[in-house]
């Protein structure tokens, strides 16, 4: 049965051009007029042949078009698979993330987010693969896995961003036997995966806000306070993975902690980069201001007026893939010892 339904398309697909083609061998040998040398012949020739021809053309254009269509919804199913939805709230931190591809034809792009709850906190990554496309969405695959077990398995930060690294060094060895078997898989200069790299972001948070950050190359997240836009850090990442091995030295940020009503927002360098018609960035911190000026935003809120932005400021075309992650601390704030001084003491009468 599934290989009749398969098969189906192609006999259908093949059925149109022999048809047209038999039209124009009976026209040939079975029509008086293809023999005769009037006017009037040859103008009845060149219609048939015409209508052959623009016939054939159109049945290319609708089955190049229905690949097309069938290409764009295997990527959407793959990269569904891959780019995971992540949960509107996750251990008391609310969630909301999209991306916005550069790429119409695949619908897919090289950036790549996930978060996870685990026993050390929530762990976070967001990256950007070189180039965007079904061509980056191999290494996105092998990336993400690769967190995906280490946030759970790897009690330290860095030793997740280490297993990271490896992932990435043998997802490039696979690669470049792949693609150019004379290497025999080493990734030498000459070799075009050699020149593959990965900025990565690595947040964790934990319970009590403690906000610990491991940057290669990534932009740092904006920091949401009320009202104020604030940068996480203004410190210089670390070289983007692939092209340079990680310092023996590698300790995480600490930086700040994230407090109750409080949002990091996590970008891809698509949009700080993006330029509408005359040429101009598009200013990131600006849109968030316009975003909390009036009222808290939620993390969907937040995701929402930001890609509404970018989109009018691109035009609806942006060049470059956009990845966003919102995340607002929605625990509740644990009192201070002097608030919890200050309460009154609760007596009981027996």
């Amino acid at each position: 049965m599934i290989r009749i339904k398969a098969r189906a398309p192609t006999v259908r697909a093949a059925s149109l051009p022999m048809l047209w083609g038999a039209l124009a061998v009976a026209y040939k040998f079975g029509c008086p007029l293809s023999t005769q040398e009037g006017l009037g012949a040859r103008i009845a020739g060149s219609v048939v042949f015409f209508a052959v021809g623009t016939g054939l053309m159109v049945h290319v254009r609708r089955a190049l078009l229905r690949e097309l269509r069938l290409a764009r919804r295997a990527a959407r199913a793959a990269q569904s698979v891959v780019l995971r939805p992540l949960p509107p709230r996750l251990d008391g931190l609310g969630v909301a993330a999209a991306q916005l591809s550069a790429d119409r034809g695949a619908s897919v792009g090289g950036d790549l987010y996930e978060a996870v709850a685990t026993e050390y906190g929530v762990r976070v990554v967001m990256g950007d693969v070189r180039g965007h496309g079904l061509a980056a969405l191999g290494t996105v695959a092998a990336l993400l896995g690769g967190f995906r077990e280490a946030a759970h398995d790897e009690a330290r930060l860095d030793d997740v961003l280490r297993r990271l690294e490896r992932t990435l060094a043998r997802h490039l060895r696979e690669r470049a036997r792949a693609e150019h078997p004379s290497t025999g898989g080493t990734a030498d200069h000459d070799n075009p995966v050699a020149e593959e790299f990965v900025t990565v972001l690595l947040l964790e948070i934990g319970r009590d806000g403690a906000l610990s950050a491991l940057n290669c190359g990534h932009p740092w997240p904006y920091r949401l306070t009320g009202t104020a836009v604030e940068p996480l850090a203004r410190v210089e990442p670390l070289p983007p993975l692939g092209p340079f091995p990680l310092p023996a030295d590698l300790a995480p940020r600490r930086c700040a902690p994230l407090r109750p009503a409080e949002s990091l927002v996590l970008f891809t360098d698509g949009a700080q980069d993006a330029r509408d018609a005359r040429g101009r960035f598009f200013a990131l911190p600006d849109a968030l201001r316009a975003v909390v000026r009036d009222r808290p935003a939620s993390p969907q809120g937040v995701l929402r007026d930001l890609f509404t932005a970018l989109l009018r400021h691109t035009g609806g075309t942006p060049a470059d893939d956009v990845a966003l992650l919102v995340l607002r601390d929605e625990r509740e704030p644990t009192p201070t010892a002097r608030e919890a001084a200050a309460r009154p003491a609760t007596t009981t009468h027996g």
